[in-house]
């Protein structure tokens, strides 16, 4: 044996350390084991101290879910128009805001929730489709015009929502079969007689989380397995290549944008019925979907669930246990990913 072989076999031969994948992955179930036993297991009287009760705790938890599958809603369509298209959208709050509004007026017209939920995603689409056909086209690859063009029409949109709702806060009414609260399967405390204490959320937040799932899911899907997601896909990456294939490169794009924008009319809806609509909420869901971005990786669907249910769950349970800075975690967060991941969580490196 050679002494230059030597050294590769020795080399070969030595103990391999844990990758970080798979380091993640034991943090990850450790974590998933500590969770499980919080939700499942009684409380001893020092965690109810620390934690407030395993009620409040709890109701953080789901809260926080809930909200992530609202922002998740919201920062879908963004991360396909922004993330995915490269389309810098600034106004993508206003569309949210336009979509409660216009969910509103149906509803209360009509007495039927559905419809304004579909209202909501339609109209909400064809605006998409005027903004992406004389805005977008028209700035196609100049950033800054995007940008500047884009706030000055949120801000336009902001006053004329002023003009015509005003000021005051509303609120969609949901249909009977959506109140109410559900009894579910997780004990918060036990009585002096040994009876059990059931926690209760409401139906119609577990709903929304629902349908968050069903809808990103839905959209993971079709970007990666059907023929529509492969144009998309392969638009961004070459353009050119994709319209000598015959493709309609701008007819695509437009569809996309319209159903990013219908997505944010959704949410607004959704969250209108959940929450509030008022003015101001458009900024408010326009800095969760950047942030949401950001965090969880450019164009990547993937990616804003975990970015939302991170918001989701560090705004929430920043409310109950750090009132006075829960809104400073957001942003913490947000900083220690373009710290030390500047692509995101799951986005990729370019």
């Amino acid at each position: 044996m050679t002494d230059t072989t030597r050294p590769m076999q020795e080399t070969s031969l030595r103990p391999q350390g844990p990758t970080g994948r798979q380091v993640f992955g034991l943090l990850g179930l450790v974590v998933a084991a500590v969770l499980l036993w919080l939700i499942f297991a009684q409380w001893p009287d020092w965690l109810d101290a620390i934690l407030i009760s395993k009620k409040a705790f709890l109701s953080a938890i789901l809260n926080g879910l809930t909200l992530a599958g609202l922002y998740f809603l919201v920062a879908s369509g963004f991360t396909l128009i922004f993330g995915l298209m490269r389309n810098v959208n600034l106004a993508h709050g206003s569309l949210y805001l336009l979509g409660a509004y216009i969910g509103y007026v149906v509803t209360d017209w009509t007495g039927y929730w559905l419809l304004g939920v579909a209202a909501g995603f339609i109209v909400l689409a064809v605006v998409g489709i005027a903004i992406q056909r004389l805005v977008f086209r028209r700035l196609e690859g100049d950033d800054l015009r995007q940008t500047l063009v884009t706030i000055g029409l949120s801000i336009i949109a902001a006053d004329l929502m002023l003009a015509v709702w005003g000021g005051g806060t509303y609120q969609i009414a949901t249909p009977e079969w959506l109140d109410g609260a559900v009894k579910l399967p997780v004990v918060t405390a036990v009585k002096s007689n040994g009876t059990a204490v059931y926690l209760t959320y409401p139906l119609y937040r577990l709903v929304v989380l629902g349908a968050a799932i069903a809808i990103g899911i839905g959209m993971w899907l079709m970007l990666a397995r059907t023929r529509i997601g492969m144009m998309v896909r392969a638009g961004v990456d070459d353009r050119e290549m994709l319209a000598a294939s015959g493709v309609n490169v701008h007819a695509v794009f437009a569809l996309v944008f319209a159903f990013g924008a219908g997505l944010a009319g959704l949410a607004g809806v959704i969250g209108g019925s959940a929450l509030s609509v008022a003015p101001g909420e458009d900024v408010r869901y326009l800095l969760a979907s950047l942030v949401v971005v950001i965090v969880g990786g450019m164009g990547s669907i993937p990616g804003a669930a975990l970015g939302a249910l991170l918001i989701g769950l560090a705004e929430q349970i920043g409310l109950v246990y750090f009132p006075t800075y829960g809104v400073v975690l957001t942003f913490v967060i947000m900083v220690a990913v373009l710290a030390f991941r500047p692509q995101g969580l799951m986005g990729k490196a370019r």
